[in-house]
Order: structure tokens, then sequence, then C-alpha cells
């Protein structure tokens, strides 16, 4: 079982951001597959993130899927509010879910690289 502090820190990372990425690596330099694509969809849609990572913080990665119940990393938040993982993100955006979902929140995004993602992945 992980730390109060670690879910704690969780919590407020959350809480204090308007859009979170618990990855592993960071939105520079990710260390996995699925980390880099939702950190390039994110970068790409201009979408302004904090990164953590979770490779730094063996309490933080498990404290992660605690937090979320949620088993795999990456994870999403938008607002506070868990979005999901890779294949969900990536179901999204392709979607359009993920355009509405950050109008929705107020979240700013170039709406025109979001639909370039779409068209080539159509």
């Amino acid at each position: 079982m992980t730390t109060t502090t670690a879910l704690d820190q969780i919590r407020e990372t959350v809480q204090s951001n308007d859009v979170v990425l618990f990855m592993k690596g960071t939105k520079s330099m990710p260390q996995c597959g699925f980390s880099s694509r939702v950190a390039g969809v994110l970068n790409y849609m201009g979408v302004e993130f904090q990164d953590v990572n979770v490779l730094a913080d063996p309490e933080l990665r498990q404290g992660i899927k605690d937090f979320s119940d949620w088993p795999t990393i990456p994870q999403l938040y938008v607002k506070g509010e868990f979005v999901g993982g890779c294949d969900i993100i990536t179901e999204m955006t392709l979607s359009g879910e993920l355009d509405t979902l950050l109008d929705q929140k107020g979240v700013a995004y170039d709406k025109a690289k979001a639909e370039e993602i779409r068209q080539a992945n159509g």
C-alpha cells in the first residue's frame, strides 16, 4: 500500500493543474511508447500540461494506480477528472471526443492540429 504522502502529492498535482499526464519519463523525454504517444498528441495539439514522471518515485508509480484504480500508465487527468490511458486517449483523439472534453473543461488547444491528427489516421 502506498503512503499517504504519495496520494496527497497526486491529489495536489491533479487539483492544481488543468491537465496532468502521469507518465513514464517526461513530455520532452518519454520512456515508453504509450507515454510517448499520449504526450505526443497533447504536445502536437498545443495542450499545456503538467507531466509527472512516475519512474522517478516508486511510491508515486504505485500511488497513481491506487488513486485512479487504473492499472496502467500513462494516465491523463483534465480539471481533476481521470480521463484514461493510452488506448482511451488515442480513441478519444480520433473520434473527436478529446476536443469535446477540452472544450467543455475550458482547456485551450489547437483545433486545426487535432483535425490534422484525425485526417492522418482516418
